[in-house]
C-alpha cells in the first residue's frame, strides 16, 4: 500500500468520524415537532417566533385537524407534543399509551360563532333554538364547517344544530371541510354564505364576519389539551416549550389571538 493511499483512507476515517460526531449535536440543534390544531396556527407561529428569540431551536409546526393528527401519532408519526382542538382525540391518544399522562393539561378555551362573507347583507343575529340557519343560508346554500365526523369544530357544530333542533335538516346542507381552516376559507371566498367555525379563526380573517355567536349552554366547552408524547420522554427542551405554551408567558400572545384562559 502506497503512503498515499493510507493518507487517503486516514482522511476517509477522520471525515467518516467527524460526520457521526456531527449528527447528534445536529439533531440536539433541532427543535421540538408540534402537531398542532388547526385553529392553532396564527397564534402558534407567534409563539414558536417567541420562542426561537429566546435563544431556543425553532419549533417544527405541522397544522391540520385534531383527528389527522392524532391518527398520525399513532401510526408512530414523529412528534413530540400534541396540541388538540378538542378533549376526544387527546383521550384517543393518550388510551393507546401515546402521550405521557402527567403532562396533560388543558390551557386554552374558545367560542363556536356563525359566520358570513364580510359583504354579505346579512345581519347580526342573536342564536337561539328558533333561529332559523337555512333561511339565513337561502334556498341552495350551504354551511360550512369540520366534517363532523372527525373535525372538532364540526363536532361542536353538530352539538350547537342538536342543541337548536336542526340537525336534521340542516346536515344534508353542510359544506363538510377536513378542517375548521378549510371551511373559514369557503366562507372567505364566498363559496358559503354561512360558516360555523371558532371565534379565533374569525377574527383572523378579514374577509368574514362574525354573524352569531352559539350560546355556551349549546356544546359542549372549546378546550384545548396539551401534552408530550411518549416519544419526548427525557426530552427536556420539548417539555421546556410545553411549560412555554401552557405557562403565564405565553397567557398574552393567547389573549392577543382570541382565546381564553383557563385555570391550571
Amino acid at each position: 500500500m502506497t503512503r498515499r493511499s493510507v493518507l487517503r483512507g486516514s482522511l476517509a476515517a477522520l471525515l467518516l468520524l467527524a460526520g457521526l460526531a456531527a449528527a447528534p449535536v445536529a439533531r440536539a440543534q433541532e427543535g421540538p415537532t408540534v402537531f398542532a390544531a388547526a385553529s392553532l396556527t396564527d397564534a402558534l407561529r407567534a409563539l414558536a417566533e417567541q420562542w426561537r428569540a429566546q435563544g431556543h431551536p425553532a419549533p417544527r409546526l405541522s397544522f391540520a385537524a385534531s383527528s389527522a393528527l392524532a391518527r398520525q401519532i399513532e401510526q408512530g408519526a414523529p412528534a413530540d407534543l400534541f396540541l388538540s382542538a378538542d378533549e376526544p382525540w387527546m383521550d384517543y391518544v393518550q388510551q393507546r399509551g401515546l402521550i405521557l399522562d402527567a403532562s396533560r393539561s388543558s390551557p386554552l378555551a374558545n367560542t363556536l360563532v356563525l359566520i358570513a362573507p364580510a359583504a354579505s347583507p346579512q345581519a347580526a343575529v342573536t342564536l337561539e333554538r328558533e333561529s332559523d340557519l337555512l333561511a339565513m343560508a337561502g334556498p341552495a346554500g350551504r354551511i360550512a364547517t369540520g366534517d363532523p365526523a372527525h373535525v372538532p369544530a364540526g363536532r361542536y357544530a353538530e352539538a350547537a344544530l342538536r342543541w337548536m333542533g336542526q340537525w336534521e335538516t340542516v346536515s344534508p346542507r353542510l359544506a363538510r371541510a377536513d378542517n375548521v381552516r378549510s371551511a373559514l376559507l369557503l366562507v372567505e371566498r364566498g363559496e358559503a354564505p354561512l360558516g360555523i367555525v371558532y371565534a379565533t379563526d374569525a377574527a383572523a380573517a378579514p374577509a368574514v364576519k362574525v354573524v352569531g355567536t352559539f350560546p355556551a349552554g349549546s356544546h359542549p366547552p372549546v378546550t384545548y389539551p396539551f401534552a408530550l408524547t411518549r416519544r419526548a420522554e427525557g426530552n427536556a427542551e420539548a417539555r421546556a416549550l410545553l411549560d412555554f405554551l401552557s405557562g403565564p408567558r405565553a397567557a398574552d400572545t393567547w389573549r392577543r389571538f382570541g382565546f381564553g384562559l383557563r385555570a391550571p
